[in-house]
């Protein structure tokens, strides 16, 4: 994804956020407060792209199904012991982590 569309997505996030209409006059108008230069061309197709469009919905869909993913993954892996096993490891990490300053919190 290039810089234009990348900043493009994150003007229509920003409009669809504040209850504010994903026009290409307000998406340019979002980029240009925020120093960043976009062709206007790409401004009018992708807010003709996301007329109508159900974006909250959309977002919706996605925050569901990311945890789901998230949680899927470990359990495919190896069962109930992986998560068991990472959160040892995480914690001898940040023993030998705080070991290796020479103080430590309470010290």
């Amino acid at each position: 994804m290039s810089t234009q569309e990348t900043a493009l997505v994150y003007a229509a996030l920003i409009c669809q956020d504040s209850d504010v209409e994903i026009t290409a006059q307000n998406l340019s108008n979002l980029l240009k407060a925020a120093n960043v230069e976009v062709n206007d061309v790409y401004s009018n197709v992708f807010a003709k792209a996301l007329n109508g469009a159900d974006v909250a919905g959309f977002i919706e869909k996605l925050s569901v199904a990311a945890p789901a993913a998230g949680a899927a993954a470990p359990a495919a892996a190896g069962g109930a012991e992986a998560p068991a096993e990472e959160a040892k490891q995480e914690e001898e990490e940040e023993e030998e982590s705080d070991s290796d300053m020479g103080f430590g919190l309470f010290d």
